[in-house]
């Protein structure tokens, strides 16, 4: 009647049952359930979106300060001159008032490109894809720019002195102000 499949059908029954619309019984079938008094649909996605996220963020803290700490102590001249030239094209783009999010992104690449393990590469390559839009959201806060800037020229001269402590502290001040940024757009 609807022109629906019916896979779709079980899908849809599915996410119903999940935030408790809806409720198989053994020998009756599906049955509608009365919505929990404190039911706001919206509500509970926008907390599930800030948990996902704030979960994210956990995992790049528990990652990247390590990873610039690996990455001072292997970094090459031209992998410091590649991330020198990642920060300009940023910095120019702050400058005109745009937000730079590849640069972002390709900072954050390139201090596990210098870390010296494949491995991580496929890690961090997924962890900014999904962070892609919580990146454009953050980037767009005033003051978020500049501060991530400011937070990627600390890193790289930590990672110009070859200070490991100093990387690895630089980025877990980085990453601690872009979570303080970020989850208060949630």
């Amino acid at each position: 009647m609807f022109r629906v499949s019916r896979s779709s059908v079980r899908d849809a029954v599915r996410k119903l049952e999940l935030v408790g619309l809806l409720e198989p019984r053994q020998g009756i079938g599906t049955v509608v359930c009365a919505p929990p008094a404190s039911a706001n649909p919206l509500a509970d996605a926008l907390q599930e979106k800030r948990k996902t996220v704030a979960e994210l963020l956990d995992i790049r803290k528990m990652i990247e300060p390590p990873l610039a700490r690996r990455a001072s102590l292997r970094i090459s001249s031209d992998e410091i001159a590649n991330m020198e030239d990642i920060l300009l094209r940023q910095d120019a783009k702050v400058c005109a008032g745009e937000l730079g999010i590849e640069e972002d992104s390709q900072f954050h690449y390139a201090i596990a490109m210098a870390s010296e393990n494949a491995a991580i590469l496929k890690v961090v390559d997924v962890l900014m894809d999904m962070l892609r839009e919580t990146r454009e959201r953050s980037l767009q806060v005033e003051g978020r720019q500049k501060k991530s800037l400011s937070g990627h020229h600390r890193i790289l001269s930590a990672l110009k002195r070859g200070d490991a402590s100093a990387a690895e502290a630089a980025m877990r001040r980085h990453l601690r102000e872009v979570e303080n940024m970020i989850l208060k757009k949630f």
